[in-house]
């Protein structure tokens, strides 16, 4: 009896036993059903790539000597705003550089000059050339034209017997004495220049004792000041007249310079002399042209035709190949000089702050040492140092990025990808370098400050 009633309970326990089995594998199986629908998976994938990075310049250059040397002048100090071109160091030598580089401009002016005079004076020579067979042949026209020769022969004749007349008047107006009528008028003349200017120094002192006398009246004083600068004037006047008066008679009584005659014998004999070559010349043009002065034009046009056609041409082709020759030898010297002249000077590749300086005056300074350090902190930048391999391929140059710092927390800035490296950076890891340029730069932001960087993929 017993035995009967466990064998019912055992039956149901594994009844119930298979049951949870079964709802066992059926919940398993349609769990792994679900996990395995394509339909219903779910896939995470993050929206922004976060790195660190550090605030850089947009430039940066560690600046060395071309040539070694001593430094002559150290032209900057840390700090220093300088721009593009301005000299920085200089080495010993460069002032006798500077003298050698005007030397050389100097001939290379000399020589480009001597140059274009070859071509300025062939060409005025030809035109000289030109004219001068020019006027030849309007000369030997106008010889050949006999009315127009004696007209001017007859021309030149009536103004030498002018010059003639003019010369024996001049001549006889020295020698000749005055009458004695002359010399008592020219007396009386003076006498009544004389007596008028008395009269008037008279009036003139009569005057001022009138003014002295009635000073006291206004109206008095008024009108004999006004006659007294009337009378003034007037003996300017008639002083003049009396000392040119008596000069004329004084003229009268002298004998003439012997100076002044022998200057008139001397023009007398010149314009006889004149006179007669005028008449000579009218002779020969009665006659006709003078076959040896024919000749003599002639020999002008042939001469100035031949020379204008050979320097019409140009200068010697050799004489222009040595100036050239010149010139190039000059720009090859100023282009020496000038490259001495730069191994000697150190200039700013761009505008920017001299960041650091390495050398000081009277330091010899090795060739390839770094002498300043120069940055454009205008224009800062952010380059991250933490992007791994996985991140970095996730993002594309142009995606926004939004910045924040460590040192500024209440500033945030936005950004764009510019440039991402195409080789992983040396040291530990594998990370890409990445620059952000950033929209703005803030006054408050400094170079080498912490940045946090958050780029955005979507």
């Amino acid at each position: 009896m017993k035995s009967d009633k466990t064998k019912p309970s055992l039956l149901l326990g594994l009844t119930l036993l298979s049951i949870g089995f079964i709802l066992i594998l059926s919940a398993c199986g349609a769990t792994t059903q679900e996990t395995t629908s394509p339909e219903q998976v779910a896939v995470y994938r993050a929206s922004v790539v976060i790195a660190t990075g550090e605030v850089i310049p947009k430039q940066e250059s560690l600046l060395s000597v071309s040539v070694g040397g001593v430094v002559e002048d150290v032209l900057v100090k840390k700090g220093d705003a300088v721009r593009s071109g301005q000299v920085l160091v200089q080495l010993e030598g460069t002032e006798q550089q500077l003298a050698a580089v005007s030397v050389a401009e100097l001939e290379l002016v000399n020589a480009q000059f001597a140059l274009d005079t070859l071509y300025k004076d062939t060409d005025l020579i030809a035109a000289q050339a030109l004219r001068s067979a020019e006027e030849a042949e309007e000369a030997l026209e106008d010889l050949y034209n006999r009315e127009l020769q004696q007209a001017l022969a007859m021309q030149a004749v009536a103004g030498a017997e002018q010059v003639l007349e003019d010369a024996e008047r001049n001549l006889a107006i020295l020698t000749k004495r005055p009458t004695q009528t002359v010399i008592d008028q020219a007396y009386a003349n003076m006498l009544l220049a004389e007596n008028k200017l008395n009269k008037i120094l008279e009036d003139i002192e009569d005057t001022e004792w009138q003014l002295k006398k009635y000073s006291w009246i206004p109206s008095l004083a008024k009108m004999f000041r006004q006659a007294l600068r009337g009378l003034e004037v007037q003996r300017t006047q008639d002083q003049l007249a009396y000392n040119n008066s008596k000069t004329k008679y004084n003229n009268l009584l002298e004998p003439p310079d012997p100076i002044d005659v022998a200057v008139a014998e001397a023009e007398l004999a010149t314009a006889q002399a004149t006179l007669l070559e005028a008449e000579r010349d009218l002779e020969r043009v009665m006659d006709g042209p003078d076959p040896g002065e024919v000749a003599l034009l002639e020999a002008q046009i042939a001469k100035g035709t031949r020379d204008h056609e050979t320097f019409r041409a140009g200068p010697d082709l050799d004489d222009v190949a040595l100036a050239e020759a010149r010139i190039a030898n000059a720009e090859a010297q100023l282009e020496a000089a000038k490259s001495i002249l730069a191994d000697l000077v150190l200039v700013a590749p761009f505008d920017g702050v001299i960041s650091e300086v390495y050398i000081d005056p009277s330091e010899w300074v090795a060739l390839g040492s770094p002498v300043l350090l120069i940055a454009d902190i205008e224009h800062l930048q952010v380059e991250t140092n933490d992007l791994s391999e996985i991140d970095v391929a996730k993002i594309s140059e142009g995606d926004p990025v939004t910045i924040t710092f460590d040192a500024l927390p209440d500033l945030e800035l936005q950004g764009t990808v510019s440039r991402i490296a195409p080789k992983a950076a040396t040291g530990p890891g594998v990370n890409f370098p990445v620059i952000i340029e950033l929209s703005e730069i803030p006054a408050e932001l400094r170079w080498g400050m912490t940045a946090f960087v958050d780029i955005d993929l979507e």
